[in-house]
């Protein structure tokens, strides 16, 4: 009993300090909203509702946060609205500069390949013309040679024809000594004053056809000169052609293999290490590094066997750099209209707080967009992996890998060997993702590399 006592006792002192401070409330707001009475009146009665200082003030903040709440939700739409046309806008002249770029690296990538078809074509046409004038050149040395032959068997006949009418002379001296010594005279008897005369005439026919012979070795020698003099002239302007031929097609591979150097120094990898990987890749005899060995030997041919050497090599070190830029992934997966959603590096985690390491470049574009392999390689992961999705990891050279995350579809299978722009999968959101969009990713061993750098080191070359 006396517990429902105190308890009761409680109550009361509750309601009573309740009733203090509704008082003071009401005291305090009079000052500003006084009490107001809002009077019903009906047929038989009038009544009325009495509203405190303390009930208007709060009726007046419920409908001053309402109206409050009402602005703020509608700036929020506005903004909203505004922002989501200044994104279209945005997306738009991103669109149309993306298509600008992409005409810009097609007419450019057409460019080099016709600049590389015209050098093949103007080294291949130079080729003709060292093999013809190599040609020429061995021509003009075996006649040469035989005019030489020539001379040397007219010298000899001369010489010996020269030594027989010595010889007869000697001869008709000592017949003479002899008729001198056994007549006292030349003048001999009738036969042999006959043998005599016919001696003597063997002797003047025999000088005279010397002589004749002398006469047309001399005549064969001086042709025999000119037409040397001519073969070596020539020579000479053949050497000059050859040499104007060799510094047009140098400056030409200079030309073109300029921008894949620079391409490969952008990237971090040497030349010279592209050179070693390729040249690994062939085999048997031929191919790059075939020199040209010519049969002659005197410096003018040995210097012009050293410059069809030089163009030879610096033709085959452009087509192992462009071997290698195949194996290289340069440029984008894909080829429709896109946006940068999320770049390589540090970032705010997107689904949820705090920040992470983001080891890609992250694309978007419509759900299906097909993507393409940015380099030739190996197929080593085709499947499911947990935050990729469905996952495509491409080895290719030099210890660089790709991958292509988040696809809807997957079109290639493990150990599948594949080529540069060859369809791969389709973009889709897969795994840990927020909306359509591709995971590319480059790798130098197990390290996460910026993809952008191979993005834009290929607009030196497509």
């Amino acid at each position: 009993m006396g517990t429902a006592r105190h308890g009761k006792n409680e109550d009361h002192g509750d309601r009573v300090l309740t009733g203090r401070i509704i008082h003071r409330l009401n005291h305090a707001f009079s000052r500003y909203l006084p009490e107001q009475r809002l009077f019903l009146r009906s047929d038989t009665e009038t009544r009325f509702i009495r509203l405190t200082p303390a009930t208007q003030a709060i009726a007046l903040g419920t409908g001053g946060a309402v109206v409050a709440w009402t602005i703020v939700a509608s700036a929020i739409l506005m903004m909203d609205s505004l922002g989501a046309g200044n994104a279209r806008e945005q997306t738009r002249r991103e669109q149309i500069a993306y298509e600008a770029r992409l005409n810009a690296l097609s007419a450019d990538s057409e460019k080099r390949t016709e600049e590389a078809r015209s050098a093949q074509a103007r080294f291949n046409v130079a080729l003709e013309q060292v093999s013809r004038m190599q040609s020429e050149l061995l021509a003009s040395e075996n006649r040469r040679a035989e005019l030489e032959t020539g001379i040397d068997v007219i010298q000899k006949t001369l010489q010996n024809a020269i030594e027989e009418r010595d010889a007869a002379r000697a001869q008709l001296a000592k017949a003479r000594a002899t008729l001198v010594a056994r007549n006292g005279t030349t003048h001999t008897r009738a036969g042999q004053a006959k043998d005599m005369e016919e001696t003597v005439a063997m002797l003047s026919s025999a000088l005279s056809d010397t002589a004749a012979a002398r006469d047309s070795a001399d005549s064969d020698a001086q042709a025999a000169r000119k037409e040397a003099d001519k073969l070596a002239l020539d020579k000479r302007l053949m050497q000059e052609r050859n040499k104007m031929i060799f510094s047009k097609l140098e400056n030409v591979i200079a030309t073109t293999t300029k921008p894949l150097d620079k391409l490969f120094k952008k990237v971090g990898i040497s030349p010279e290490t592209v050179l070693g990987e390729v040249k690994r890749g062939y085999t048997g005899v031929g191919g790059p590094e075939t020199k040209i060995s010519m049969a002659a030997s005197d410096p003018a041919t040995e210097e012009e066997e050293a410059n069809a050497n030089k163009v030879l090599a610096g033709f085959d070190r452009l087509a192992m750099l462009r071997q290698g830029v195949n194996q290289i992934p340069l440029g984008l997966p894909l080829h429709a209209a896109f946006r940068y959603s999320s770049r390589f590096g540090w970032r705010k985690n997107p689904m949820g707080s705090g920040r992470e390491f983001h080891p890609g470049q992250d694309i978007a574009a419509k759900w299906g967009t097909p993507l393409y392999a940015t380099a030739s390689g190996v197929v080593v992961i085709a499947g499911w992996v947990r935050g990729y999705g469905n996952l495509v990891q491409i080895k290719n050279s030099f210890g660089l890998s790709t991958r292509f995350g988040h696809m809807s579809r997957i079109r290639v299978k493990v150990g599948e060997r594949v080529s540069r722009g060859q369809r791969i999968g389709d973009m889709g959101s897969t795994g840990r993702s927020t909306g359509p969009h591709v995971h590319y990713e480059v790798r130098q061993g197990d390290k996460p590399v910026n993809p952008m750098t191979y993005i834009k080191a290929a607009a030196n070359v497509f």
